[in-house]
């Protein structure tokens, strides 16, 4: 699930806490939240090839979108490919579909059986994986520049012609019911599926694990018919990043993917949700409170102020979560928050782990953080601090070809255009301390969600 957890962890969706909010957004276990249905803009045409700065992209015929990032001082190639049909494309009585779809991916295909499948890419020395999202199912690949003929030939056959055979649809099936299983261990991460449950509309509430009853129910003949149904190139994105000639790649995936065909309907989205305050009762020594709030959309012109006041609030040890809620208080074991900026809407999560004895006031007083940013008085220590953290992952990211493939996605996804390193710095750039507290004194927690987990239930704050 590594690209899937990379499109997580990508800049617009930076998570500006220690590591454990990893596990709180990521989604990488059950999705973390990943990508949507997309429609073909009008403005990019089938044949044109547009060049921005050293980003191409253009558009097959099929309506499969190409995004390239060439790096010459880069010996590897990463390739992500992000397939429209992902959680919010399921029925209700079909859910974990897409995951069990996603773990068919790596068992073989019409033209090589599992074992046949892992050995050619292993001789290849191609790193590949397959995981499911909310809108989407990634397909990623990563290889030496010199085999990057030969692995995209790979990936497109396991993408394009999964076998999924009935014995490896009932070892898939095993699976993702123990996964489900697994979250009777891990209450933190019970917690955060139920906070968004409340908080997003029908089907972005929805999480990659499924029901016990609904995993039950499938068949390997409905599972089949399901990929194939939503497993079109429309809407379809393939990004490749690192050593890589543009014009070359450009024929490897019309080559490979180009006679790729079908189209599928946007799923329906429902703008009522419940939010509000909920419990669940666990007889544990621990207490989950996760607070939900709403916040700017990716491409909203304030996305860049909110990241920054994220990283007032929870930029590690330095945030203000931390020094008020874990310092100064010894309130809770972990505080921190975490900001997701997707296409349609903007989230904030926050999230603390304590004791019974201690969890009213952590709530408390991480409410109380949360509301007191908005008196705008971000300082100039807080705002240099949160403004270098933001740049370094940034330059960070630019390291990895897989991460510079996920990020080239993201942004065609929930911007409508990639955006190169240098580009992302100048809008980090263009925010200063005085327009930080402008936005921050007109910005408001709006209709939240609380959910808890422990014990007893908690008071929420007024």
């Amino acid at each position: 699930m590594q690209f899937a957890a990379q499109l997580e962890r990508n800049h617009d969706r930076t998570a500006t806490s220690p590591t454990i909010i990893a596990r709180l957004l990521l989604q990488t276990r059950e999705e973390s939240i990943h990508y949507p249905f997309i429609n073909i803009p009008a403005h990019i045409g089938q044949s044109m090839t547009t060049t921005h700065d050293t980003i191409t992209q253009t558009t097959l015929d099929n309506g499969l979108r190409i995004v390239i990032e060439p790096n010459d001082s880069m010996r590897s190639v990463a390739m992500g490919l992000m397939i429209p049909c992902g959680v919010i494309h399921q029925e209700k009585n079909e859910l974990g579909i897409a995951s069990i779809c996603a773990e068919l991916l790596l068992r073989g295909s019409t033209t090589r059986n599992s074992q046949q499948q892992a050995d050619d890419f292993d001789l290849a020395g191609t790193v590949r994986d397959a995981s499911p999202a909310t809108r989407s199912t990634a397909v990623s690949m990563t290889t030496l520049d010199n085999r990057f003929e030969e692995s995209i030939a790979l990936t497109a056959d396991m993408a394009l012609n999964p076998s999924m055979s009935n014995d490896s649809f009932d070892a898939s099936r095993t699976m993702a019911q123990h996964a489900l299983a697994s979250l009777a261990d891990d209450p933190q991460q019970r917690a955060v599926l139920a906070a968004r449950d409340r908080h997003l509309p029908e089907p972005f509430n929805r999480n990659t694990f499924g029901t016990e009853s609904s995993l039950s129910n499938l068949t390997a003949e409905r599972t089949r018919d399901w990929w194939n149904t939503h497993a079109n190139p429309n809407g379809a994105i393939i990004s490749i990043a690192g050593a890589i000639n543009p014009d070359k790649a450009i024929e490897l995936i019309n080559k490979h993917f180009g006679q790729w065909a079908g189209q599928s309907d946007a799923p329906v989205i429902h703008a009522v949700a419940p939010r509000g305050y909920a419990h669940e009762t666990d007889d544990t020594n621990q207490v989950q409170i996760i607070i939900v709030n709403d916040s700017p959309h990716a491409s909203h012109p304030d996305h860049m102020h909110e990241l920054l006041a994220v990283s007032v609030l929870s930029g590690g040890m330095s945030g203000r979560l931390f020094t008020e809620v874990r310092e100064k208080r010894a309130l809770c074991y972990s505080v921190s928050a975490s900001y997701r900026a997707e296409k349609e809407f903007g989230l904030i999560t926050s999230y603390v782990g304590t004791t019974p004895e201690r969890a009213q006031e952590s709530l408390d007083v991480l409410h109380q953080q949360l509301e007191a940013i908005q008196a705008g008085d971000v300082t100039q220590d807080e705002f240099n601090r949160a403004r270098i953290g933001l740049k370094s992952r940034v330059i960070f990211s630019g390291e990895s070809t897989g991460a510079r493939a996920s990020s080239l996605i993201a942004d065609l996804i929930k911007r409508g255009e990639p955006r190169t390193l240098q580009q992302i710095i100048k809008q980090i750039d263009a925010v200063d301390l005085d327009s930080l507290n402008a936005y921050l004194k007109t910005r408001t927690l709006g209709q939240t969600t609380i959910q808890t987990l422990g014990p007893t239930a908690l008071t929420p704050p007024a």
